[in-house]
């Protein structure tokens, strides 16, 4: 069972779509999705406030993310392009999110709808972009990952369950 947040997601991905290709407006796009099935599982304020966000900061946020692709963003599919869209407003506009729960959800979204290994290309660029806009919290993010982990010193061997050993 989808979370209400990803169906969100799920929806704003049809609607980012469906942006792309006609250039209709949030609103009227909002109703569009109103009438598809699944729609009352969504969170309604989350889904509105990324399409709306999206839509509206298009051209900043593809400015965001041009600089780390590996392509020209006219080539990229606009499956693709709705995800990394959605990741980065998330990223630069949601601070409440942690920034690996918005890369981890875009690449979710990948895997479901995206091309073969479009996951792996959303995670790379996303992940460049959380450190240009949040670097405190991904080098927070990375310090703590090399911390090593302590080894339990003194404790005693756990008794053993089964036959002694002669």
């Amino acid at each position: 069972m989808r979370s209400p947040r990803r169906r969100a997601r799920e929806f704003a991905l049809q609607g980012l779509y469906e942006w792309q290709m006609t250039g209709a407006k949030a609103a009227e796009i909002g109703r569009h999705l109103a009438e598809l099935e699944g729609y009352g599982a969504a969170d309604e304020a989350f889904l509105k406030a990324e399409l709306s966000g999206v839509i509206g900061e298009a051209e900043g946020l593809q400015a965001l993310l041009e600089p780390h692709a590996d392509r020209k963003w006219a080539e990229v599919s606009p499956v693709e392009k709705a995800i990394l869209l959605i990741g980065a407003w998330e990223i630069a506009h949601a601070p409440e999110l942690p920034y690996r729960v918005s890369i981890n959800e875009a690449i979710e979204l990948a895997k479901r709808f995206g091309g073969t290994d479009g996951h792996k290309y959303v995670n790379g660029i996303l992940d460049r972009v959380a450190a240009a806009v949040r670097p405190e919290e991904v080098a927070a993010g990375r310090t703590a990952e090399r911390k090593p982990r302590q080894a339990s010193k003194g404790r005693a061997a756990a008794p053993s369950r089964g036959k002694a050993q002669a």
